[in-house]
């Protein structure tokens, strides 16, 4: 008996690899489960084999129960506190007395089987979950095990297996069972069947992680990738820089006659990899991603985070590049939003947009056509840069006196009153709106919609106004801001004993 016991341990730790004392436990809770069917299905039972000589011992387990909480009390495997047995014990505590012990060779087959199978997967899981968590992000070699329609499954040849989706494989990328593969561990998803690991071969963070192991001043951390891009399969551009001046970063990553970045290339399909030089300055770094393709100009609109790109006739296609690829990897690196033009395209759009702002400024302004263009000329684009850029740089326009820009400033803050007003122009909640305690941001803004932008502006208020204005509050909540808003009108002394009720019908 104590060497089939043995016998079991070694040869099922062998085969699922998981250590010896799993194997026991599992053994413990199939002996207990046939204890249980020999004596009550009720009862609870505990076996306790010895590590050393493979001899167990069975015993029958009680717990010390308050009955009188129980719903469905179990008196096979519960006793009340007050049982003699329980002397001396808390609620929780076990009784325990040993039984006859079931012969290791004499358990239902299945029974052990099904225990030792389930503790075995549990402690596979974990070991799995637990050696793979921390490498999420990080490549893995495994082998195809197994090619189907949808999806490509790796063995990592510890019991642990990845899925790689279709998605997630590079377009017309073929694999047979046994060949070898790299892949990016991308998630480790946990469910029923237990930790899952999600594979990919099209995450820019491949391509980033296959250059830290061919570039050594990558691992070093002495080159930094600042940024990556793919169209998995086709082409793909990284950004790259160093603090050290002595290293050319670009080259370093192409290596003796392109050895370094053709050995990243071939283990993504033969992947085109463009690798430019970071720069922080987002026009020059947009300039270097739209390399091959040169750069005339560019213009750039904050607001909207975009910017157009000349570039001349003659290369607007290789701007472009297949497909619109070229742009969009270059865009997909940088951040931006990037729209490429002809230099005639970008004159006539440059003429369309300087026509536009001499009309706003001759219908805001009042003025003519030859101030409209000093103003366009000189770079003025908003009604709120005339208004409020320092004195100095508009005086310094050719034919602008003073009284002439005093007059211009005037004439701009009217006009952006006047669109405020009508609801054009949206205004910002000012800084003590915005912090004032119980202001929540979103409701600041809607505020400012309104034109109620400050803590003054909202204390002047009463709270069928407030409730007007944001009509998803109830009376309790528009007193409470009211009332925070007029606090700075009240002294120290006054303060804690105002109401809700004060605000009430204040006008």
């Amino acid at each position: 008996m104590t060497k089939d016991i043995f016998l079991v341990v070694d040869a099922v730790s062998h085969e699922k690899g998981v250590s010896k004392e799993v194997i026991f436990c599992a053994i413990e809770s199939a002996l207990a489960s046939a204890t249980k069917k020999l004596y009550d299905d009720q009862a609870e039972f505990r076996v306790a084999i010895d590590r050393e000589t493979g001899d167990y011992e069975t015993f029958r387990v009680w717990t010390v129960t308050d009955m009188d909480q129980e719903e469905e009390p179990n008196p096979a495997a519960q006793i009340p506190a007050d049982d003699p047995r329980a002397t001396g014990l808390e609620i929780g505590d076990t009784v325990e007395e040993r039984v006859d012990s079931v012969e290791f060779g004499r358990i239902a087959a299945q029974t052990a089987k099904q225990v030792i199978v389930q503790k075995v997967r549990e402690a596979e899981r974990a070991r799995v979950e637990l050696e793979y968590s921390p490498r999420v992000g990080q490549l893995l070699g495994g082998v195809i095990k197994r090619v189907g329609r949808d999806s490509v499954v790796v063995d990592f040849g510890d019991t642990a297996e990845g899925v790689i989706t279709r998605e997630h494989l590079i377009p017309r990328e073929t694999f047979r069972v046994g060949e070898r593969v790299r892949t990016l561990l991308q998630e480790l998803r946990t469910d029923n069947r237990g930790p899952q690991l999600m594979l990919t071969r099209t995450s820019p963070d491949m391509l980033v992680e296959l250059f830290k192991i061919e570039v050594p001043e990558i691992s070093e951390d002495v080159i930094q990738i600042r940024g990556a891009a793919r169209d998995p399969g086709s082409r793909a551009k990284i950004a790259v820089s160093t603090n050290d001046g002595r290293i050319d970063p670009v080259g370093a990553c192409v290596g003796m006659r392109g050895s370094r970045v053709q050995a990243v290339s071939g283990e993504l399909a033969g992947e085109r990899i463009d690798i430019v030089p970071w720069n922080d300055n987002p026009a020059q770094l947009t300039i270097n991603a739209m390399a091959p393709a040169e750069v005339k100009s560019i213009q750039i609109d904050e607001e909207k985070h975009s910017m157009n790109i000349v570039v001349a006739e003659d290369k607007l296609a290789q701007a472009i590049g297949k497909g619109g690829q070229n742009v969009r990897l270059a865009s997909d690196l940088t951040g931006w939003a990037l729209n490429i033009m002809t230099e005639q395209e970008a004159a006539e759009l440059q003429e369309a947009e300087a026509t536009r702002l001499m009309d706003e400024f001759m219908e805001s302004l009042s003025v003519d056509e030859d101030v409209a263009a000093a103003l366009v000329e000189e770079g003025f684009i908003t009604l709120e840069e005339v208004a409020y850029v320092p004195l100095e740089e508009m005086t310094a326009i050719e034919g602008f006196d003073d009284e002439i820009v005093e007059e211009l400033r005037s004439r701009a803050k009217d006009a952006l009153l006047t669109k405020a007003i009508a609801g054009e122009v949206q205004l910002e909640p000012a800084d003590d709106l915005l912090n004032m305690d119980g202001m929540e941001r979103g409701l600041a803004y809607r505020l400012a919609e309104r034109q109620v932008t400050t803590m003054e502006d909202l204390a002047e208020l009463d709270v069928a106004e407030l409730m007007d204005i944001l009509d998803d509050i109830d009376e309790e909540r528009a007193a409470q801001l009211i009332m925070t808003a007029r606090a700075p009108w009240f002294e120290a002394s006054n303060e804690g004993s105002d109401t809700v009720n004060d605000a009430d019908g204040a006008s």
